[in-house]
């Protein structure tokens, strides 16, 4: 490990972390500096090739899968990869800004694009349905049809878990009691990534779930959701006392400005935050208007074989009329 990007000591964090020395810059932000146990970034990488493995595996057999999703959920990966196997993860455990990026990407960037890479759908269509596979396939369709599937993916359950990761986490002593630790820091990363996918699945998912919403539930899930980082972000900007002591004071060598680096911080969940949401929700219109249309010239096309219900009726009515009173 170079000089420049030389861990600090006195972390202030229990257990397997590195804090890099320099001050952060895009460079420094951007550069390839794993942490000592790189869990999550490991992970990534993992769903990424087993992803691969089953996308080729179908076109192998010249069986259909689309390219674009194998790209974004690939993409999702990679995103991961960056945001936790970069200097980003080692800027992140002691700045409130960096950690917020971290949060938001995991929460609201990354779920959508591993949610439209359709994994599910691809697991049902590529694992074998002999041998081992077949466990599989009887472990994915017993979880489709689990009271706890129906549970985890109903918006009772995802809309709190939004407000858990936001106010429940900093507004509380809960915070610094987790972020002490490297145990701690890497399980909210994951329990970021695992509530914004469980939020996210009933939304963008076109495979198979327990549940499936109508387009109006979608709308409703996503307008109930986008106002809460929105105003935690305000709540943050205009704090005067450090939300997390954690981050209140950086390493020196950093020269970050705590309290600055907080309303950056809060400027990150009201704005970036934002982002991911607006682009969902086009998402879910642009499916309504598409489903809408076809079930017009569906409709349509009924009528011109079939002939329109409520013409037939009325003309059953003038009928039944004509009956009751014969021309004299």
């Amino acid at each position: 490990m170079s000089a420049r990007f030389a861990a600090v000591g006195g972390s202030g964090i229990a257990g397997p972390v590195w804090l890099p020395s320099a001050p952060p810059t895009l460079e420094t932000l951007l550069a390839p500096t794993l942490q000592p146990v790189p869990l999550i970034p490991a992970l990534a990488l993992l769903a990424a090739l087993a992803y691969l493995a089953g996308a080729v595996r179908l076109w192998s057999q010249r069986r259909r899968w689309p390219v674009w999703r194998a790209a974004l959920f690939t993409l999702g990966c990679a995103v991961v990869v960056v945001v936790m196997g970069a200097g980003i993860e080692g800027y992140g455990l002691r700045m409130f800004s960096v950690f917020m990026f971290q949060q938001l990407t995991l929460m609201m960037a990354v779920p959508p694009l591993l949610v439209l890479g359709s994994p599910g759908t691809l697991l049902l269509r590529a694992v074998p349905h002999r041998g081992p596979g077949r466990s599989v396939l009887r472990l994915a369709h017993a979880g489709l049809r689990s009271r706890l599937g129906r549970v985890v993916l109903h918006p009772a359950f995802m809309v709190p878990l939004f407000l858990v990761s936001f106010y429940g986490l900093y507004l509380s002593t809960l915070d610094d009691a987790l972020l002490r630790s490297w145990y701690g820091h890497t399980g909210l990363e994951l329990f970021f990534l695992a509530s914004g996918i469980l939020f996210t699945v009933p939304i963008l998912s076109t495979g198979p779930l327990p549940v499936r919403q109508s387009h109006a539930g979608r709308l409703l899930d996503m307008f109930s959701e986008m106002p809460l980082h929105a105003f935690f972000g305000v709540i943050v900007m205009l704090s005067t006392a450090p939300v997390v002591r954690l981050f209140a004071s950086p390493p020196a060598s950093w020269g970050i400005d705590g309290v600055a680096d907080q309303g950056i911080a809060g400027a990150l969940a009201w704005s970036y935050g934002e982002l991911p949401s607006l682009v969902i929700l086009l998402i879910v219109l642009a499916r309504w208007q598409r489903d809408e249309a076809r079930r017009t010239r569906l409709a349509d096309a009924r009528a011109d074989a079939e002939g329109a219900p409520d013409l037939r009726a009325y003309n059953d009515y003038l009928a039944r009329l004509r009956r009751g009173f014969p021309e004299g």
